[in-house]
C-alpha cells in the first residue's frame, strides 16, 4: 500500500522517480513503476482526506449542500492551491471596443477573444475525482488530421501503437462496454478482446432515440450519415465480463482487502462531481493498490523543476502548507532529488510549471496548442414521458460524424444524449421551478400574478420536466497555436506562484463544426418528433457565454474539461516539447506526460487516450531508470578498480 506523508515528512533523499500531480497518469505511473522495483515521490499540490470513507462521505456531503451544483462543488475551495471553477466567468454586453465580451474571475487570467470554458480540480486525485467517467478510445482517423484532412497536426505515433496500451488502460481503469460496438466504429482491432465489464444499461431516453435508427440527416455542409445509437464504454462498476482476459474473468488490481471500492452503478445522477456509492473510478484506488515504494505526499505544491549538469534536471522545489481550504497558511520550501522527473499534472499546470522554471522550451512550443471540446448544447420537449434525470449523464450517442467525409470542411463532433434533461442547458430542473412560480419571469425578476399552484403546479412540472430531451455535442478543436497559456511575474498567486494567463478562441474550422453539430441537431428533433426548444440568442442585450454568429445563427459552446496539448508531442524537436514517450527533446531525464502532450484530441474524452500514454511512456522510463543504474554500477566498478592497491 501506498505510504502516505505531509511533505514535511517526505525523506529528502534521492528517489528514482518524483512525480508532480497525483492524478490518472500520475498515480498509474507510480503504480507501475513501483511495481518494477522503483522508488517513487508521488507530490500532490491538494489536499486529501476522500481517500478515507468518512472523507468521501464529506465531500459527498459538501456536494449537496451546495447551491451551485458544478464540477467542483464536491471539494472545498483552496487559496494555496487554487483550481479555475465554472462559476468565475460572466457575460458582459459587448463594448465594441475590442474588450471581451465576458469577465473572468478566479485563478485564471483570461485575455482571448472568448473564454477558456474548462475547469479542473487541485485535489488528491485531480480531475479523476469530478470526472464523467466516460472512456471511449480516440479513431485512427484522429491520429492523422493533417496528412488525411489537411487541418491541424499529426502524432508521431498510430492508434495501432496505442491498442496495447488502451487495453492495459481498460483494466487499469476498470472499463464497461460494448466490445462489438466498438469494434464496428473501428476503435477497436483485435477481434478478440472484450471489456473487463458488460456495458452499463443504457437509459430510457437512449431507448426512446433508437426509434430513429436507420433515419438520415445532414450536417448542413453537404455530409449525411446514417443514424444508430451506440453505448458509451464508461470506467464504472457494471457486471465482471466472464469472458474477459481468456475468459479468467475479470478483478480489478488490489481489489483484495480494498475498503469501500465502490458498488456497481445503481443510477445515482451525480457523476459529476461525485458517485455516492464510489461506482465511478478514481485514481485513489490506484494509489491504495500501489505497493510501499511510492510515498504520497499531499498539500505539496511543486514550484520549480532544478536544472542539473548539461540538460539534465535533478529534482523539484515544493512547498508545503498547513490547515485547510481558505484558512489554509504556507509553510516551508524543500527540495527532493530524483533520476527522472515526471509532471503529471494537468495540461495548463505542466505548462505553467515548465515556463516557471524556463525548461523544455526551445521549440518555443511550451504553453501553445491549448485545446478543448468546445461542446454546443441543443435542446426540445420530447412527444412523450422520457424519464430523465437518472443514471450516469449519458450512456449512449450518436458516433457517425466523428469522422470520415466532411472533416476536411469543418470539425467533427460526437453527439451525447443526456439523461439529465435540460440541467445543464437551462439550469432545469430549479429553472422550470421559478418559471411555472412566475419568480424571476417577470421584469427586474418580480413575481407574475400568472404563477401557477396547487395540482396545476404539479402536473405542469410533471409533464414538461418528463420530457426534456438535450443532446451535448463534443465539437473536435485542432492544435492552434495561438490559444496558448503564458504567465508574468505581477500575476501571481496566494502562494507566490504564477498564474495561467489564457488566450483562447475558436476559429473557423471550429465554428463550422458547431453550426454542423446545430443543423444535425434539429435534424434528429425533427426525426424524434419532438419539439425544438434550443435558443443561444442574447438576452437583453447580454450575449451568453461563448456566443458567436456562423451564417446569421447565433450559436454557444461550452467547456468540456478536456484541457489539452500545451506540451505538444512529435518527432522534431523544433517544433514539439515531448517526444512520442512524453521525454521532453529538451532533458533527457524529465518527462511532461498527460493530455498536454496530444497533438489533436478528436471527438473523443481524453482521459483513457492520457492513461494509454502514461502507460506506454512508463515502459521507456523503466527502461531509462535501468540504463542509469547499469551506468552507476559500471562506474563504480571503474572507481573501485583504480583504487585497487
Amino acid at each position: 500500500m501506498t505510504v502516505e506523508r505531509t511533505g514535511e515528512q517526505v525523506h529528502q533523499g534521492r528517489y528514482d522517480a518524483v512525480i508532480v500531480g497525483a492524478g490518472w497518469s500520475g498515480s498509474l505511473l507510480a503504480k507501475n513503476l513501483s511495481e518494477r522495483g522503483w522508488t517513487v515521490l508521488l507530490l500532490e499540490a491538494g489536499e486529501g482526506g476522500t481517500q478515507t470513507w468518512d472523507g468521501y462521505l464529506e465531500s459527498v456531503a459538501t456536494f449537496r449542500s451546495a447551491v451551485a451544483k458544478v464540477p467542483n462543488s464536491a471539494y472545498h475551495r483552496n487559496v494555496l492551491a487554487p483550481s479555475p471553477d465554472v462559476l468565475d466567468l460572466s457575460p458582459r454586453p459587448s463594448t465594441g471596443n475590442g474588450t471581451p465580451p465576458y469577465t473572468a474571475h478566479g485563478y485564471f487570467v483570461q485575455n482571448g477573444a472568448h473564454p477558456y470554458r474548462t475547469d479542473y480540480v487541485r485535489a488528491l486525485g485531480g480531475a479523476g475525482m469530478h470526472w464523467l467517467g466516460a472512456v471511449p478510445r480516440m479513431h485512427p482517423e484522429d491520429f492523422a488530421t493533417k496528412t488525411r484532412f489537411g487541418y491541424g497536426r499529426d502524432w508521431p505515433i498510430t492508434a495501432a501503437d496505442l491498442q496495447p496500451f488502451y487495453a492495459a488502460a481498460e483494466r487499469e481503469l476498470g472499463v464497461a462496454g460494448n466490445t462489438k460496438e466498438q469494434r464496428e466504429l473501428g476503435v477497436i482491432t483485435d477481434h478478440d478482446y472484450v471489456y473487463p465489464m458488460h456495458e452499463v444499461p443504457t437509459s430510457h431516453i437512449d431507448e426512446h432515440c433508437r426509434k430513429i435508427d436507420g433515419a438520415t440527416i445532414t450536417d448542413g455542409m453537404g455530409v449525411e450519415r446514417e443514424l444508430r445509437v451506440t453505448g458509451l464504454p464508461q470506467a464504472r462498476n457494471s457486471t465482471p465480463n466472464p469472458g474477459y482476459d481468456s475468459k479468467k474473468g475479470y478483478r480489478p488490481k488490489g481489489a483484495v482487502g480494498l475498503p469501500n471500492y465502490g458498488e456497481r452503478c445503481v443510477g445515482n445522477a451525480s457523476c459529476v462531481p461525485i458517485c455516492p456509492v464510489q461506482a465511478k473510478s478514481s485514481p485513489l484506488r490506484l494509489q491504495h493498490a500501489s505497493n510501499d515504494k511510492v510515498t504520497l505526499a499531499t498539500r505539496s505544491v511543486v514550484t520549480r523543476v532544478l536544472s542539473a549538469r548539461g540538460k539534465r534536471v535533478d529534482g523539484v522545489e515544493y512547498r508545503t502548507y498547513t490547515g485547510s481550504g481558505t484558512k489554509a497558511k504556507a509553510g516551508a520550501h524543500h527540495r527532493v532529488k530524483a533520476d527522472i522527473v515526471i509532471l503529471a499534472g494537468h495540461a495548463i499546470e505542466n505548462a505553467r510549471l515548465l515556463l516557471h522554471s524556463g525548461l523544455a522550451n526551445s521549440s518555443t512550443q511550451v504553453g501553445k496548442n491549448l485545446m478543448d471540446h468546445p461542446t454546443t448544447l441543443a435542446w426540445a420537449l420530447a412527444d412523450s414521458q422520457v424519464g430523465p434525470y437518472r443514471g450516469p449523464g449519458h450512456t449512449s450517442g450518436w458516433e457517425e460524424f466523428r469522422f470520415g467525409k466532411g472533416r476536411e470542411k469543418r470539425s467533427p463532433f460526437r453527439i451525447e444524449i443526456s439523461n439529465w434533461g435540460w440541467s445543464w442547458s437551462t439550469g432545469a430542473p430549479m429553472s422550470n421551478v421559478a418559471q411555472a412560480l412566475g419568480v424571476g419571469g417577470g421584469k427586474n425578476g418580480r413575481v407574475k400574478d400568472e404563477g401557477l399552484f396547487g395540482p396545476e403546479l404539479r402536473w405542469a412540472l410533471g409533464d414538461t420536466i418528463g420530457r426534456q430531451l438535450q443532446l451535448q455535442i463534443a465539437v473536435e478543436q485542432p492544435a492552434d497555436p495561438r490559444n496558448r497559456v503564458t504567465i508574468a511575474p505581477d500575476r501571481t498567486d496566494a502562494m507566490g506562484n504564477p498564474r495561467p494567463i489564457i488566450t483562447y478562441d475558436l476559429h473557423d474550422h471550429v465554428r463550422k463544426g458547431v453550426y454542423a453539430a446545430y443543423i444535425a441537431s434539429k435534424g434528429i428533433f425533427k426525426e424524434l418528433g419532438a419539439k425544438e426548444m434550443t435558443d443561444h440568442r442574447p438576452v437583453d442585450g447580454v450575449p451568453p457565454l461563448g456566443h458567436f454568429l456562423y451564417d446569421g445563427t447565433d450559436l454557444t459552446y461550452q467547456g468540456a474539461g478536456h484541457g489539452a496539448g500545451t506540451h505538444i508531442m512529435g518527432e522534431r524537436p523544433e517544433d514539439s516539447v515531448v517526444d512520442s514517450y512524453q521525454k521532453t527533446h529538451d532533458h533527457p531525464n524529465l518527462y511532461a506526460v498527460g493530455c498536454g502532450s496530444m497533438p489533436s484530441i478528436g471527438t473523443s474524452n481524453p482521459t483513457l487516450t492520457m492513461a494509454a500514454l502514461a502507460l506506454r511512456s512508463a515502459e521507456r522510463i523503466h527502461q531509462d531508470l535501468l540504463a542509469l543504474r547499469r551506468k552507476a554500477t559500471v562506474g563504480a566498478g571503474l572507481k573501485a578498480a583504480k583504487e585497487k592497491p
